[in-house]
């Protein structure tokens, strides 16, 4: 028995501004946009190559807006998925790294996998984490 993580709510308060965040400054594929009556819409993306999508909306989940944090993308390189996301405008935080349990501005001398990191916050306060995996020869 196989199971795959498909989709995960993403609570905001408009979703009109949330969904262009995600398309203009993300990059994410619009998938869907459907709205039946006043209280039901329903937006979801898909990340470039992720197999896991978002849903945005109205009326899709009680969660309280900003409430969906530690969400992580993962990326092969770092510092070009900065350059991506800062060429959008997108709010994203400079490249961090832990080590030895703090967390340090820059990027990990090594740039070993796991060690890299960016974080981005949607409209609404959800945040993401960027993580560097396959970087690094195994």
């Amino acid at each position: 028995m196989e199971y795959k993580l498909q989709l995960v709510l993403v609570p905001v308060t408009d979703v009109d501004r949330t969904k262009a965040f995600y398309a203009e400054k993300l990059g994410f594929t619009l998938d869907l946009d459907v709205q039946r009556g006043e209280d039901f819409r329903i937006v979801q993306f898909t990340p470039f190559s992720s197999s896991c999508s978002l849903a945005i909306g109205k009326g899709i989940t009680q969660a309280a807006p900003g409430s969906v944090q530690g969400l992580h993308l993962v990326v092969t390189d770092i510092e070009a998925a900065h350059a991506d996301l800062t060429s959008r405008d997108a709010p994203v935080s400079e490249i961090f790294h832990f080590a030895d349990g703090d967390r340090r501005p820059g990027p990990a001398p090594d740039r070993a996998d796991y060690g890299s990191y960016l974080s981005i916050d949607d409209p609404d306060g959800n945040g993401f984490l960027i993580q560097e995996v396959g970087h690094s020869p195994r």
